[in-house]
């Protein structure tokens, strides 16, 4: 809670003037708080009096004993009219699996869905010890009312320490609105987790556009939650000697509980190209001069195997749409091979590719960041050497 004392307090008003809620006034020469108040902290660091402070209930030992498990939310996608496990489930599942043995504590995957839900059995093969599997027919599709509901009800029931989901438009989406619910704590779109000394989820994500790492940690509320950025952690190998453990959990939901339907589901043909699942990406930036030198660059996507993407300053130029952009505010994609043609390597963009296992960099700069982190660095204008590379790859496939 905000504590105002009132002998120090001399009504200045700079209070007010910080709190970007409106949640202070100033009252017969005395500042008050309401309702409001979100205990962000914008008022103490301005008060010159000193009159403010932020009492924080502080956690017992003993209540953060009952809270015990790593949980993640395995989100899962439509394929063959069939619900699988998407991709970014299983990479959380890697880094869950080695904070749950540190803490020696079990790890949960919580699924939800109707009858098509299937292959969940993997998800113990990569690491959970079990797995809850939430099946309702209103849960065919997901829904912000729907979903909160059980998830929420499963973590009030299990009391986990940790709940861990992907930064998806879904998770993005759905997180919030169970630490909302729960007056939990909520660190969003992470690149780094790690444990302390007094067990504590550490939580690591970019901060001011990508200029600082920020390390962050909830030691008042449990569980601990956090998004995580799809493609930064690698997927373990499944492992089918482990064992399958699959519990149904009983759900109770009505429509009249949400209140929104799906209506219908278009799928766009630009769809067919999903950077963050591509095993190849030949990325442009606004190096490459001109859109009609993408064409080149498309082509050389396309006798790699792999897919066109770019930097947010040709999406910006319109060059491409924004589902092709990688970076902070684009997609956080991890391929075996990520060639950046044109792109100078502004922390921003490097965020959003820096875990691909093998980086080629071409740029006119030697000086260019990209080549920080670049496997292989070429010097020189892309649009002399792309045509040579095309020329290259053909002479070896007629081989």
């Amino acid at each position: 809670m905000l504590r105002i004392d009132n002998e120090k307090c001399n009504a200045c008003g700079l209070c007010v003037k910080s709190c970007p809620f409106g949640a202070i006034d100033v009252n017969d020469e005395v500042a008050r708080a309401n309702e409001l108040c979100t205990l962000c902290g914008a008022c103490v660091n301005v008060c010159p009096q000193a009159a403010l402070e932020i009492e924080r209930r502080q956690v017992s030992l003993e209540e953060l004993a009952q809270y015990r498990g790593v949980f993640i939310w395995a989100e899962c996608e439509s394929r063959d009219a069939r619900d699988t496990p998407k991709k970014v489930a299983y990479e959380i599942l890697t880094q869950g699996r080695r904070m749950a043995d540190k803490l020696g504590e079990q790890l949960c995957a919580v699924v939800l869905g109707n009858d098509r839900l299937s292959e969940i059995e993997n998800l113990c093969y990569h690491g959970a010890d079990r797995v809850l599997s939430c099946r309702h027919e209103l849960l065919g599709h997901y829904s912000s009312d729907g979903f909160t509901s059980v998830l929420s009800a499963v973590i009030a029931k299990e009391k986990p320490s940790i709940v861990l989901y992907g930064a998806t438009p879904n998770g993005r989406d759905l997180a919030p609105r169970v630490a909302a619910r729960m007056h939990l704590g909520l660190t969003a779109d992470c690149t780094e987790l790690g444990i302390d000394e007094q067990g504590q989820l550490i939580q690591t994500r970019p901060a001011f556009g990508g200029n600082i790492m920020a390390t962050i940690i909830s030691p008042y509320t449990r569980p601990q939650t956090a998004t995580v950025r799809p493609n930064v952690f690698a997927a373990a190998e499944s492992d089918p000697t482990r064992p399958v453990v699959i519990e149904e959990v009983p759900v109770t939901l009505s429509k009249a509980n949400i209140r929104t339907r799906l209506i219908e589901e278009i799928r766009l043909e630009s769809e067919a190209e999903k950077i963050d699942e591509a095993r190849i990406l030949v990325s442009a930036g606004r190096g490459c001069q001109d859109q009609v030198n993408l064409d080149t660059i498309r082509k050389l996507a396309r006798k790699l195997g792999g897919t066109l993407a770019g930097s947010r300053a040709i999406v910006e130029l319109g060059w491409i749409p924004h589902s092709l952009q990688v970076g902070q505010s684009g997609t956080t994609v991890g391929p075996d091979l990520y060639f950046a043609i044109g792109i100078s390597g502004a922390v921003q963009h490097v965020v959003g590719m820096s875990s691909s296992k093998k980086i080629i960099a071409i740029n006119k700069d030697p000086d260019a960041p990209i080549f920080k982190i670049a496997d292989l660095g070429i010097v020189g204008d892309a649009l002399v050497i792309i045509p040579k590379l095309i020329e290259e790859i053909e002479r070896i496939k007629v081989q």
